[in-house]
């Protein structure tokens, strides 16, 4: 028998889901679904998020992740409420960035005046 079942896995995802609401998932699909993305995922290099032998396989590592609940499996709704925060945090890093060149740059043509001005200065003492 493979350990933890399917079944295992199902209850860990959908456990937080009352009683009448729409499971998280609700088919054997969805797991294989999420844990072969994050088992592609940790291939590519990303941290593994549990204590792992390191003898242990990318899908064996991303179904213990799951099973943990260090893994979570995305709603359609909370796809879309997360991709709207991080556009909005992005959007803010812009900013905040843009703004920082700007003071950068204001900043270097007051030294560049000064310098200039220096420069101006030694050449008429000389």
């Amino acid at each position: 028998m493979i350990h933890p079942s399917y079944v295992d896995l199902m209850n860990v995802v959908n456990k937080g889901v009352e009683e009448g609401e729409e499971p998280v998932i609700s088919s054997r699909y969805s797991i294989v679904m999420a844990t072969s993305k994050r088992a592609r995922q940790i291939i590519a290099g990303d941290e593994v998020m549990i204590d792992a032998s390191p003898r242990d396989k990318a899908l064996t590592v991303a179904v213990n992740e799951l099973y943990q609940d260090k893994l979570g499996i995305l709603t359609d709704e909370e796809k879309i409420a997360m991709a709207e925060t991080i556009a909005k945090k992005n959007a803010e890093a812009d900013a905040e960035e843009a703004n920082a060149e700007k003071a950068g740059d204001k900043e270097g043509k007051k030294e560049d005046k000064k310098e200039s001005k220096k420069d101006s200065e030694e050449s008429a003492e000389v």
